[in-house]
């Protein structure tokens, strides 16, 4: 059969059979969802969990973050997590195709269900007239760090300045909120609690520690500068032998070190052998007295003069020597100097 002919027949076909053909004709969608979509969440007694919040991660991961989307063309991203209106219903949303982690949450951070692997219905690889799909790679997720020459709040992040993070009844000092979930978990599971102490102590995983309520301490960046681990997945480099630590080592991720300023010590001035120098002095004199009664005739004499001459009561003084001695920053004591490079200051943010 000609397309013509094909063209021919379809024109004989009722309208609704052709609008029917042209549906299944258009192009595919350029994402799928998942069921929880548009749908209203409500707890153990039935009652909808306003304000409710849809964390999606990528598989495989607890706290690598996954965005949805309000459009099918995966341009236009939701906040991420997806928060639940006062209802507790959730908006419509889009995903790249695949698989992805979903874990709901109340608006006091308590699980509500927890799938690690959930498959995204109506996939995204289609032709035609729909984008592509959103590298995962490109997104900032949690843990990651930003600097800006600033220091205004950014809704997403937050500052590392040493407070802390928690749950909404954490009573955290920087933020208390349920989408501090997957900050807290990368924070428990990847600095140690001497960086990251977590109130009353560390229980059994970083998920535990949020849903008691228990608040972690974020990063101290206050006045500090980041640097590269000396070995950083392969061999030393030496750059920082020497360097001043005050935590770990050249290798110890977090490590801490280095000062605004230093004082030098004795060890630390140059190995100088000073030289003797060149003393010069009169010859001695010799006084000689001799003679009777009561008025010694007192004579100076030289070495020509003195034949005959008892040596008797003969005295003779060394020659005098005078000097000074000084420090060798002529005694003004020690000052510190500016060891910093120059610099400006502005704040950095790490990722929610």
């Amino acid at each position: 059969m000609t397309t013509n002919q094909k063209i021919s027949r379809m024109r004989s076909l009722p309208s609704a059979i052709i609008a029917t053909f042209l549906a299944f004709a258009q192009p595919a969608f350029a994402a799928g969802s998942i069921p929880v979509a548009l749908a209203q969440q409500v707890n153990a007694n039935g009652v909808p969990l306003a304000g409710c919040l849809l964390s999606l991660f990528v598989t495989g991961t607890v706290a690598t973050p996954q965005i949805a989307f309000q459009d099918t063309a995966l341009t236009q991203p939701l906040p991420w997590p997806v928060v639940c209106d006062a209802n507790g219903r959730l908006p419509m949303f889009y995903l790249a195709d695949g698989s992805i982690h979903a874990r709901l949450t109340d608006a006091n951070g308590l699980v509500q269900f927890d799938y690690p692997n959930m498959l995204v219905i109506g996939p995204s690889g289609g032709g035609g007239g729909g984008g592509g799909t959103v590298d995962a790679t490109t997104i900032a997720t949690s843990g990651d760090v930003k600097f800006r020459p600033t220091s205004e709040t950014l809704v997403g992040w937050v500052k590392l300045n040493g407070t802390t993070v928690g749950s909404a009844a954490s009573g955290a000092t920087q933020r208390a909120a349920a989408d501090t979930q997957s900050l807290y978990v990368y924070l428990w599971n990847n600095c140690s609690d001497t960086n990251c102490p977590v109130a009353t102590g560390r229980g059994v995983s970083g998920l535990a520690d949020f849903n008691a309520n228990k608040a972690i301490t974020l990063l101290d960046w206050r006045g500090r500068a980041p640097l590269g681990l000396d070995d950083m997945g392969t061999g030393t480099a030496s750059r920082l032998a020497g360097g001043l630590f005050l935590t770990g080592s050249a290798t110890t991720p977090q490590a801490v070190g280095g000062g605004a300023t230093t004082t030098l010590t004795q060890p630390n001035l140059p190995n100088v052998t000073l030289g003797a120098g060149t003393l010069a002095a009169s010859a001695p004199t010799i006084t000689a007295t001799f003679g009777t009664g009561s008025a010694p005739t007192t004579v100076i004499t030289t070495a020509a003069s003195t034949t005959g001459v008892s040596t008797t009561n003969i005295t003779a003084s060394a020659p005098a020597i005078s000097g000074s001695t000084a420090s060798i920053n002529g005694n003004v004591g020690q000052t510190a100097f500016s060891v910093l490079s120059p610099f400006m200051l502005g704040t950095f943010y790490m990722k929610l």
